[in-house]
């Protein structure tokens, strides 16, 4: 009697770690599959107003406080624009003084909680930029997807997709510089995203079903006249971007991709974000079979779009080595596979999806210069 109590204890404990650790691995796994639009990731710290004055701002003093450029600073309730570090300012060894270049709405305080954010608009394409523009929906595979059109004379259209915790406001950054340059753009919302369907489940599948979206948006264009598009991603943006290119029925009227920040293995982003969120590395692998699980992932479909056998046009990457959410080691190993198509241009001390705000200009230069082949 005692040898059955035993094993049904022993039983009865190891399907409570069962459980424990599948719990554990779901609850790790929403760090990438329920990363919500418009919220920081998990790898993204959260800083300490300290002073504010004419034209300036006092932050906690952190790597990210430190980086070079422009960039949004979020909070609750309040959104502001914060441009380069202020060194000759007065400050205390554990703050850094940055160039507050204006607030966008709400105020900021001391002692409030911010994170810097590659957006640095707010609102549409008018209200931010004062860019004529049309709301759109696009008929899509869940329902109808909102978009910007800012209309342009050339007939390539740019198509410009956000990726994880950004929305479309992310293509607010690079809009003007397309519309100086006679892009029509569109930027559509996707399956959760705010005023779009949401995918079954509920979660993000980080580009693995989101393309199809992205497809739509394709075929959308050349319907109201684009001769050819040109795909431009963000993070789990691109990885659609590199899907579209490669199963899109409308593939052929693809002419180039931009890249920023490609997600091109799954597995190693979700680990980075599990790990962000202090997840144990023991329970990473519960974690990747969770999203396994949860969504259907194969990192084999994406490997297969980024593989450099099937890229069939001009591709424009921006990546860089201080990316903690997608690794560069894989950009650059995808470059050196297909150097007649592939330029690779590393950004130095940007995060994730933000090799724009690091340094505006020289980016923009870049990419006018790869566009101009492709008007």
């Amino acid at each position: 009697m005692r040898t059955v109590k035993a094993t049904a204890a022993a039983v009865s404990v190891a399907l409570a770690a069962g459980a424990v650790g599948v719990a554990a691995g779901r609850y790790a796994s929403d760090a990438a599959l329920k990363a919500p639009p418009g919220r920081p990731l998990p790898t993204e710290p959260r800083l300490t107003v300290h002073a504010t004055a004419a034209g300036q701002i006092t932050l906690t003093r952190d790597l990210a406080s430190l980086r070079p450029g422009t960039y949004g600073l979020a909070g609750d309730g309040s959104h502001a624009v914060v441009g380069p570090v202020i060194d000759t300012a007065p400050h205390s060894a554990d703050t850094v003084v940055r160039r507050l270049e204006r607030v966008t709405h709400g105020t900021l305080h001391p002692r409030d909680k911010v994170w810097l954010t590659p957006n640095i608009h707010i609102g549409n394409p008018s209200a931010a930029l004062g860019l004529d523009h049309a709301d759109i929906d696009i008929p899509g595979e869940l329902g109808s997807l909102p978009a910007w059109f800012v209309p342009g004379a050339r007939s390539t259209w740019v198509i410009a997709v956000h990726g994880l915790a950004t929305t479309r406001e992310l293509a607010l950054n690079v809009m003007e510089f397309l519309h100086r340059n006679r892009f029509p753009v569109l930027a559509p919302a996707y399956r959760g995203d705010l005023g779009a369907p949401r995918n079954p489940d509920g979660l993000n599948h980080l580009g693995e079903t989101e393309w199809r979206d992205l497809d739509a948006a394709i075929r959308y264009a050349v319907r109201y006249g684009a001769e050819h598009v040109v795909l431009y991603g963000w993070s789990t943006g691109a990885t659609m971007a590199l899907r579209a290119a490669a199963h899109s029925g409308m593939r052929d009227r693809v002419s180039g991709l931009v890249l920023d920040s490609p997600v091109l293995d799954w597995e190693t982003t979700l680990r980075a974000l599990a790990t962000a969120r202090h997840t144990p590395g023991a329970l990473l692998p519960l974690a990747v079979r969770a999203a396994q699980g949860r969504t259907g992932l194969h990192g084999d479909r994406i490997a297969e779009a980024a593989d450099p056998a099937r890229l069939r046009v001009p591709t424009l990457i921006f990546h860089g080595p201080d990316d903690t959410v997608a690794p560069w080691s894989l950009s650059r190993r995808l470059a050196a596979r297909r150097p007649d198509l592939i330029t690779l241009q590393p950004v130095a001390r940007a995060p994730h999806g933000a090799m724009w705000n690091a340094d505006p200009a020289t980016y923009e230069e870049i990419l006018r210069r790869f566009l101009t082949p492709l008007m």
